[in-house]
């Protein structure tokens, strides 16, 4: 029996495995792609920012350490070449410091200057140096326009020279504590510029400051966002990129798949079919086999409901096919017997009629009724031990009696039942009701059904319900046609009409949807005759 029931999983097709249960990026694979493509883009464009502005650090540290040991070679030249000697208080000497700025070559875009020791300017390379370094002036004004005025009623140029000499004297008046100073400051004219204070010592007095400043900060700073535009570029076109791949990986299928959705639709077509995106490996591949699948459903589930009503059609017509005549047949006949007969006959075909329209609708319901209901813990115990009670109650004399074999072990204290599945109570009723009627119609009179719960240990569908008869058993060819919608062959001897042929379909179909098989074959007595038939019920264990 176990191998039996074992043969028939492997045998059953495959179901197809859900989607998205492999490696996946937090939330999606896609959108992890996504994601690392965007901030790309933006890591390029950090990463030249943070550089250029290291390096913009470095040649501003490199440019004072430059202009200081040019400023403190200067100063130690003037405090020996810069005071009048002789001087019991010694000073600078204007001219002797000018002189001293003449003899030293002041690189081009630097600008020295000595103050003394009351902070007043005594010497300017610019003045003292026979190169003038000047800037383009700004676009005349018309004649008639005001001068520019700031906030406070000064010109602008005006509010930046006070401002620059401003910052000036601050940080020669710190100089003149004794102590260099350096600075990035603003000039007259409103350019940066990187700036050394150094004390002119004569001994331990400090006689006045040398200031160098080198304007050429602004230059540099320049250079450096002109270096910065190969990263935008660079982040641009990533970005760009990343807009395409987007568009080339996941909107253009996306537009696929809704065009196919579509052409089913519209086209009445029966499933969509496009492999090179089944093909993927990510959501889009994912949602494309789902459609395919979903698509593919529909068209069985459509060929189906076109089989089964070709089948209600042929069924219903066989028992009115057969009161038309008897109908017709009926005014002909004078014998008052045959008349009974032909009534009778009628009567049955119109219970027949009832019967097949009673279990079509049942059929026709079933899916509905699987989806609405949920799946919740049933004891097979207890179901089993009510529907045998029913018959046992309602058993008229000559039909077969049904009797319940429970051979599950008694649950530990406290533990769940050893018979319990998770399914739907009132559909898993039907199963065995319908096994345990057909059973009971190739029954003998008197001889009984039995309802058997068992358990294999250590298959795949553990919980078995056997339902076994001793009738004639069912043709070996046969075993799985019962199974078919509408199969109503009887062996000789057994009532025809009795049965819908639906009720096994019903069986299998309630089976299946609860992960579960369900067996035909015939019990064979020692001598190898059929002595009954058996239809197996296997069902999972809850997880």
């Amino acid at each position: 029996m176990a191998s039996a029931i074992d043969t028939a999983k492997a045998d059953a097709p495959q179901r197809r495995q859900a989607p998205g249960r492999g490696w996946r990026f937090p939330g999606s694979r896609l959108g992890g792609l996504i994601l690392a493509l965007n901030l790309l883009s933006l890591l390029i464009l950090l990463g030249g920012a943070l550089t250029l502005n290291e390096w913009r650090s470095n040649l501003v540290e490199a440019r004072l350490e430059s202009l200081t040991s040019q400023a403190q070679l200067l100063a130690e030249l003037l405090s020996d070449g810069g005071v009048t000697a002789g001087d019991p208080q010694p000073t600078l000497n204007p001219l002797l410091a000018s002189e001293a700025l003449l003899d030293v070559f002041i690189p081009q875009g630097q600008r020295a200057r000595i103050f003394d020791g009351d902070g007043f300017q005594i010497a300017d390379s610019y003045v003292v140096s026979s190169r003038i370094d000047g800037e383009p002036l700004p676009p005349a004004l018309p004649a008639d326009a005001p001068p520019p005025k700031a906030a406070d009623g000064v010109t602008r140029s005006e509010t930046r020279r006070a401002q620059a000499d401003a910052e000036l004297y601050m940080e020669v008046a710190a100089a003149l504590e004794g102590q260099p100073q350096s600075s990035l400051r603003r000039n007259e004219l409103g350019d940066r510029v990187v700036s050394v204070s150094i004390p002119i010592r004569h001994v331990q007095a400090v006689l006045g400051v040398l200031t160098i400043e080198a304007g050429d900060v602004d230059e540099t700073l320049a250079a450096q966002r002109r270096a910065l535009i190969p990263f935008a570029l660079v982040a641009v076109a990533v970005t760009l990129l990343t807009s395409l791949l987007i568009h080339l990986f996941v909107a253009r299928p996306i537009l696929r798949l809704s065009s196919a959705a579509d052409h089913v639709r519209m086209q009445r077509s029966r499933a969509i079919s496009l492999p090179d995106l089944e093909d993927r490996k990510d959501e889009i591949g994912n949602l494309a086999r789902s459609l395919e699948t979903m698509t593919a459903t529909l068209s069985d589930r459509m060929d189906a409901i076109e089989a089964f009503a070709a089948d209600v059609s042929h069924e219903i017509k066989n028992p009115l096919t057969s009161i038309r005549s008897a109908l017709e047949t009926l005014d002909l006949i004078e014998d008052p017997e045959k008349k009974a007969r032909l009534i009778a006959v009628v009567q049955a075909d119109v219970r027949r009629l009832d019967r097949l329209i009673t279990d079509i609708s049942n059929a026709s319901r079933l899916d509905a009724e699987l989806s609405r209901d949920a799946p919740r813990p049933v004891d097979l115990s207890k179901l089993l031990g009510e529907i045998v009670t029913v018959y046992e109650t309602t058993s008229k004399p000559g039909e077969a009696p049904v009797r319940l074999i429970d051979r599950l072990e008694p649950s530990s204290k406290g533990g769940r039942p050893r018979g319990v599945v998770v399914g739907r109570e009132t559909p898993l009723g039907q199963v065995f009701r319908n096994l345990i009627d057909n059973a009971r119609s190739f029954s003998p009179p008197g001889r009984p059904v039995a309802v058997i719960l068992e358990r294999a240990e250590g298959e795949a569908l553990p919980i078995r319900v056997r339902v076994e008869d001793e009738g004639p058993g069912v043709p070996p060819e046969n075993l799985e046609t019962v199974f078919e919608r509408f199969y109503t062959s009887r062996p000789k001897g057994t009532k025809f009409g009795g049965n819908s042929g639906l009720g096994l379909s019903i069986t299998r179909q309630i089976v299946e949807a609860h992960d579960g098989r369900v067996i035909a074959e015939n019990r064979t007595g020692p001598d190898g005759g059929v002595i009954g038939a058996r239809f197996t019920v296997a069902l999972p264990e809850p997880r």
